[in-house]
């Protein structure tokens, strides 16, 4: 795949999204720009636009240079409110800017047809004999990857690789692997 061929945004864990943060030591905080044309998010807060360098591609209002503490915070609502980190590419798409923090409540890529995003490296694998049917990973899937019936069904094709549903499981059925091994 060519730069070319690269969305903007692609889909990534929390963990992979920390240790991108890791590797930075400055750190900008705006409201993220869904939040502010849709109106106030039911999931979260506005001001969740992580971006790594001083001019990005960010369009949210409110931008400041924030802590690394902060950052911290960011991802503990992400954790929390089970919010998918989508980090987004510079211009020449050889780089990271920033992570935004999503949700299917008022953000254009789960909301509008018209956006696109990149699948992550990873892809969930859920050990069924473990698994109790119990659908709470269906309830925060924001792709439809999975649906709780009377049993729960697996559509991996449409899995992007947030690892919302890992944290989700109590059961701790839900892993997540490089997607490249299947």
């Amino acid at each position: 795949m060519s730069m070319d061929d690269l969305a903007f945004h692609f889909v990534c864990t929390l963990d992979e999204a920390k240790s991108m943060v890791d590797k930075r030591k400055k750190f900008w905080v705006s409201n993220c720009n869904c939040r502010e044309h849709r109106g106030p998010c039911k999931r979260s807060r506005m001001d969740v636009c992580l971006q790594f360098a001083a001019h990005t591609a960010a369009g949210g209002h409110g931008r400041h240079a924030a802590t690394l503490e902060e950052i911290n915070l960011i991802f503990e609502e992400a954790r929390e409110k089970h919010l998918v980190p989508r980090p987004f590419r510079n211009k020449s798409r050889k780089g990271i800017d920033g992570i935004c923090f999503c949700c299917d409540d008022c953000c254009s890529y789960f909301v509008s047809s018209n956006e696109t995003c990149d699948k992550g490296k990873l892809i969930e694998q859920t050990d069924r004999e473990v698994c109790i049917d119990c659908g709470v990973c269906a309830g925060v899937c924001h792709f439809g990857a999975r649906v709780a019936d009377e049993a729960l069904k697996v559509d991996r094709e449409k899995c992007y690789g947030c690892g919302v549903c890992v944290d989700a499981c109590a059961m701790k059925a839900i892993t997540m692997v490089p997607r490249n091994q299947l």
